[in-house]
């Protein structure tokens, strides 16, 4: 049995819908949950695969939750070991932050609802993202931003507010930005709680969130194939893809 662990951050941002797919997958997901008093595991050891959730918390603040500092010395060990691992929102900006890379609050204001974002040349070649199509529908929802890439990522797709929105780390690391996990409880959930950025933009979140809904089987049209391939990967069977060497 290829097993999976699962750190999340809050509540109402679980695994959602990429937990589904993983367990259809063939994947055990055993999910962490340091909001609720887990202890975040040192390691991935004994696991094949890793991934790390979205959450309201700040990546570039250890003190906006108290595991969030034991979470990235899980993903740097996980990238040393070259777990497979993928980290979602949150996820990215903390497996970001872990390996050298830098996270704020976006200059661009918040970046919510359904979205298109745009592979890079690299995600052509890429394990995961080769066959993504080439402007995926993602869910968006965040405030933050990774403004610099850690030392050696390969940026693998753009939106117009905020180039970094997938990168990956090694040839076993990947962040996403973007949401793929969503739910219609959980989209309407932000619309009805984090909407005052969306606001602050002259729109209204709670109908902003309603479309999101409405593209959900887009979105997993999308990404589903890719989890797909990321527990293939987890179960041995994936196509390594290594980083180019410049000489």
């Amino acid at each position: 049995m290829v097993r999976a662990l699962v750190i999340t951050h809050s509540a109402t941002e679980g695994v959602a819908n990429v937990g589904d797919w993983l367990e259809e997958a063939g994947v055990e997901l055993h999910v962490v949950e340091p909001w609720n008093g887990d202890d975040v595991p040192a390691t991935a050891d004994g696991y094949d695969a890793l991934l790390v959730m979205g959450g309201p918390q700040q990546a570039y603040d250890d003190g906006s939750a108290p595991w969030l500092r034991a979470t990235k010395d899980l993903l740097r060990a996980s990238v040393a070991d070259r777990t497979p691992t993928l980290g979602v929102c949150l996820g990215a900006q903390l497996l970001a932050e872990a390996t050298g890379g830098r996270v704020e609050k976006g200059e661009q204001g918040v970046e919510a609802g359904a979205r298109l974002v745009a592979k890079r040349d690299a995600a052509w070649e890429d394990e995961l993202f080769r066959d993504v199509p080439l402007t995926p529908t993602v869910v968006q929802w965040h405030e933050d931003a990774i403004v610099d890439l850690p030392p050696g990522a390969v940026n693998l797709a753009s939106s117009p507010r905020y180039p970094h929105q997938a990168f990956r780390l090694g040839d076993r690391a990947w962040g996403l930005q973007f949401h793929i996990e969503t739910s219609v409880e959980m989209v309407r959930h932000w619309g009805a709680e984090y909407g005052g950025g969306v606001e602050e933009l002259g729109q209204d979140p709670v109908a902003l969130a309603e479309r999101a809904v409405e593209e959900l089987p887009e979105v997993e049209a999308c990404w589903r194939p890719m989890i797909e391939k990321f527990a293939e990967l987890a179960a041995g069977r994936g196509r390594v893809v290594l980083p180019v060497v410049e000489a």
